[in-house]
């Protein structure tokens, strides 16, 4: 039905001002939308979104638009404002980003949807009317809205009453800008359930640009993710908000807060580049953290945009084929053989995954062969079968290359074991640099003090020259963090790495793990007992029981709806743990007592 070919709009400065750039909002956009269907368009505030609304329209004032966008065959003149008239709001039609500026204030509401009725339509003033008082019975609105200026609606009624002036002339195109945008929860509920009765009703095609996911996935069939003027991923809406392929839609999906997710919100780590110097290569890449040298000189291609509608196929514009697998664990096994016959299999067939960036938390009771699985990870133990795969190279059963010894790291469970009382402070964080011969001392001695800045330890020669037995607890899981750290890895296996600190402690070293994580786009497994610690940083939760993976799920999912009985038993433990004690007020009135 609407065919859009790479579609580009620059806002040229102006020409006196020889020293500035255009401001390239689109760059190259090509989308499909089939007759019936609804498309969602998502990105960040700045990506564009509603310049490709206003271009649609013709609406674009100052700005140099070129390529080709056509509806059932015809191509529209998007440039010519005569011929664009005869297509807006017959044809394709638009209810605009903010109701509550688009009308006009000095005119009723009712005479505001009148207008496209007699303008297009020519229908009379009387025809006019009474199409305009059924257009707002249809969205909802109370006849008495008909008299009514635009100050005298509420923020939901005023989205309503544009959307009733969207659909004044029926067209075949309705592009939403922001339907819901700044509404209460029940009127956004409201507004989107009115949406789906119209779509159902009508069948016409929708293009829908929003920020709020939610409204994507119950509006939407497709989704296209749009960055800086470009379109990073086109896909069914279920695939790219359960499973997304691009760095740049997983961020975003990431980011996106849910009554049932627990865990702490990070922002995509950076800045959007400025559409008037955008970098050269992918437009993701100074944000990326898995970019290569090619991903900064070429440009991704998307391909064609009707390669998109084969079923469970999308498009996702990365050089390296989307969000890499970090780590892979394959059926691994670990069996230990006691006095005697008797054997122990202590990891079982576990399978598990970790991508580009993620934390996947690996939770279960001590004994379920978490930590075993961890030294199998790093190669500290050999497993008896299964593959490990770090970055396509196999770990498994073989002497870690350098670069993997380099870029996978342990924080081990209790730094008073695995920090060496006779080290000093400096030469603990030092140890990894001096082994891997990485730089002159004057170099590695530069980069402890880095990482302990970034560990939020003192730098001063006196906490350098310190040994283990003058630290406290907190400090000492702090220098076995930077020891991980100094090597700048991109994968860390973090065991239990709170568990011999206090609430505060471990709250401040939970954030310090999960900035740093969020900061250095590293991917990471965090392993404890404590549901509790792991729901506030895991994206994705991995339930071990007798040494076998029983659960693997975005970590909403596992919290709220557990498959699996041995889940359903932690969470219920966790619950029953964490629940507040009933206070008992005694006949003294000046003490409390726990019932």
């Amino acid at each position: 039905m609407l065919e859009i070919r790479d579609l580009h709009v620059h806002y040229h400065p102006a020409a006196d001002d020889t020293s500035a750039r255009p401001v390239r909002a689109l760059d190259g956009v090509s989308l499909r939308v089939e007759h019936g269907e609804a498309l969602g368009i998502i990105g960040e505030s700045g990506s564009g979104k509603t310049t490709l609304a206003l271009a649609l329209m013709g609406l674009v004032r100052g700005a140099r638009v070129h390529g080709e966008v056509y509806l059932h065959g015809q191509r529209l003149p998007l440039t010519d404002e005569a011929s664009m008239r005869q297509w807006r709001w017959l044809r394709i039609a638009l209810s605009f980003q903010s109701a509550g500026s688009a009308f006009d204030p000095v005119y009723t509401i009712g005479e505001q949807v009148v207008e496209p009725i007699r303008t297009h339509l020519r229908f009379s003033r009387e025809a006019a009317i009474a199409r305009a008082r059924d257009l707002l019975r249809q969205v909802g609105l109370p006849a008495e809205r008909f008299d009514h200026y635009p100050h005298q609606l509420s923020g939901g009624e005023k989205q309503r009453a544009m959307i009733a002036m969207a659909l004044s002339c029926d067209p075949e195109l309705l592009i939403l800008d922001e339907p819901t945008a700044g509404l209460d929860v029940l009127t956004r509920a409201a507004l989107v359930d009115l949406v789906l009765r119209l779509r159902e009703r009508t069948r016409m095609a929708m293009i829908v640009i929003a920020h709020d996911l939610g409204d994507i996935a119950r509006l939407c069939d497709r989704t296209a993710v749009l960055y800086a003027g470009r379109m990073l991923e086109i896909g069914s809406t279920t695939e790219i908000l359960d499973d997304p392929a691009h760095p740049y839609t997983w961020g975003l999906v990431n980011a996106y807060p849910l009554i049932t997710r627990t865990k702490d919100l990070w922002g995509i780590r950076g800045l959007a580049p400025d559409p008037a110097d955008p970098p050269r290569g992918c437009r993701f890449q100074p944000r990326c953290t898995q970019s290569i040298e090619e991903c900064c000189q070429k440009v991704p291609s998307l391909g064609e945009p009707a390669a998109a509608y084969g079923k469970n196929q999308r498009l996702v514009a990365c050089h390296r084929g989307g969000l890499l697998t970090m780590l892979s664990v394959d059926g691994l096994r670990k069996v230990y053989r006691c006095r005697g016959r008797q054997t122990v299999e202590a990891v079982r067939n576990a399978t598990i995954q970790i991508r580009e960036g993620e934390v996947v938390g690996l939770v279960g009771e001590s004994g379920s062969g978490k930590s075993t699985l961890a030294r199998l990870i790093v190669g500290l133990e050999a497993p008896d079968a299964g593959s490990v795969r770090f970055e396509g190279e196999e770990l498994a059963g073989r002497r870690l290359s350098e670069l993997a010894r380099r870029r996978i790291q342990l924080i081990f469970q209790d730094p008073y074991e695995a920090l060496s009382p006779r080290l000093t402070v400096m030469e603990l964080i030092r140890e990894p640099l001096d082994i891997q011969r990485i730089g002159s001392r004057r170099d590695r001695e530069d980069r402890v003090r880095e990482v302990l800045a970034a560990v939020n330890l003192p730098t001063q020669p006196a906490f350098l020259g310190r040994y283990t037995d003058g630290l406290s607890g907190g400090q000492l899981q702090r220098i076995a963090v930077a020891r991980a750290l100094v090597l700048q890895p991109k994968l860390i296996i973090a065991d239990e790495p709170v568990s011999m600190l206090d609430a505060s402690e471990s709250a401040k070293l939970i954030r310090l793990l999960k900035r740093l994580q969020n900061e250095r786009g590293m991917a990471m497994l965090f392993i404890s007992h404590e549901l509790a610690l792991v729901r506030k940083v895991a994206d994705r939760i991995a339930v071990m029981r007798n040494g076998e993976i029983v659960e693997f799920r975005p970590s909403h999912l596992v919290l709220s709806a557990p498959r699996h009985p041995y889940t359903q038993s932690l969470i219920a433990a966790s619950q029953a743990l964490l629940a507040p004690m009933p206070m008992t007020l005694v006949s003294d009135e000046r003490s409390l007592v726990h019932s």
